[in-house]
C-alpha cells in the first residue's frame, strides 16, 4: 500500500470526493458518564469550500446531548464494495441557521422532521475537520482481488491501494 498525502485544497478535494462518494458515515459522540462511543448513521448535506461537514439533525437525539457536553466527533466513512474508508476526527459545532435549513431541506429530512422546515427541533451540525486519514484502492474492486489473490499465490507484495492523511 502506498502513501499519498494531501495539503490544503487538495486535502478537501480527497475529502469531498470520499464523503461524497460513501455519503453516510457513523458519526461518533463521546458521552462523558459512559466509556464507549455513541454512533448514530447520518447522511452528509454538504462538504464545504473550507473542508466542513455539515448535517441536520435533531435537539431531542442523543447525539444533540452528548455534543451539549462534548464538542469532539469522529466520523468513519466505509464503502467495503469499492474497498474505501475515511476516518475523520473534528469539533462540532450547533446552531439554527435558517439558511442553511432551507439549503439543505429535502423530503429524506422532511420524514424525520414531521412539522417541516419550521420544526423547532431542527439543529444544524458544522463538523470542523481536524484531521482526517483515507483508504482506497487504486483500481476497482475486480482487479484488487486479483491482486490480492496473485499476492497471497506468489508471496510477492503488490501495490493494491494507497493511504494518507487529509491535512486540511
Amino acid at each position: 500500500m502506498s502513501t499519498e498525502n494531501f495539503h490544503n485544497t487538495e486535502a478537501i478535494e480527497k475529502l469531498k470526493e470520499l464523503v461524497n462518494k460513501i455519503d453516510i458515515g457513523m458519526l461518533c459522540t463521546y458521552p462523558s458518564e459512559q466509556g464507549y462511543i455513541h454512533a448514530i448513521p447520518m447522511s452528509r448535506q454538504e462538504v464545504d469550500e473550507e473542508g466542513n461537514i455539515w448535517y441536520l439533525f435533531s435537539s431531542e437525539s442523543e447525539t444533540y446531548a452528548n455534543l451539549e457536553r462534548n464538542h469532539k466527533v469522529s466520523v468513519l466513512f466505509s464503502h467495503v464494495g469499492d474497498y474505501t474508508f475515511l476516518s475523520v476526527n473534528g469539533v462540532a459545532e450547533i446552531s439554527r441557521d435558517k439558511q442553511r435549513v432551507e439549503k439543505y431541506w429535502n423530503k429524506f429530512v422532511e420524514a424525520w422532521f414531521e412539522k417541516g422546515k419550521e420544526d423547532p427541533r431542527i439543529r444544524v451540525l458544522k463538523v470542523k475537520v481536524e484531521d482526517a486519514h483515507y483508504w482506497d484502492n487504486k483500481t476497482n474492486k475486480l482487479v484488487t482481488f486479483f491482486k490480492l489473490a496473485a499476492s497471497a499465490v506468489s508471496g510477492q507484495k503488490l501495490d493494491i491501494g494507497r493511504e494518507g492523511e487529509l491535512n486540511i
